[in-house]
């Protein structure tokens, strides 16, 4: 898919393996959260880039969001750990695959 393909705001609809790395990361696992993604002629704004962050679970990351071949992918790192958060577009919908320590769950 192409990058204005995936400008839009995105709700979440299902969750697959979230509880597992919820127990990793101690992510909240009824946050549902939207992605917005919009672009302003050469500009692509989903407040990404090289950023602090703290997430819903109070850890304080430093985040990267790079997009390669369609797909937005965030890494997060904090303490020596990593968390890898990949989104693309597939029939449709936005699919999320978040991995930690070698486990990957899927939310639509």
């Amino acid at each position: 898919p192409s990058l204005p393909s995936l400008l839009c705001e995105w709700k979440l609809t299902s969750s697959q393996n979230f509880i597992l790395v919820r127990t990793i990361q101690k992510l909240g696992s009824l946050a549902k959260p939207s992605v917005v993604i919009s672009i302003n002629g050469d500009i692509i704004t989903i407040k990404t880039e090289k950023f602090e962050e703290t997430t819903a679970d109070n850890r304080k990351t430093m985040s990267t969001v790079t997009l390669d071949d369609g797909s937005l992918t965030q890494v997060q790192k904090w303490d020596g750990k990593q968390t890898t958060i990949k989104r693309a577009l597939v029939d449709g919908k936005m699919v999320v695959e978040c991995t930690m320590n070698n486990v990957t769950c899927t939310r639509v």
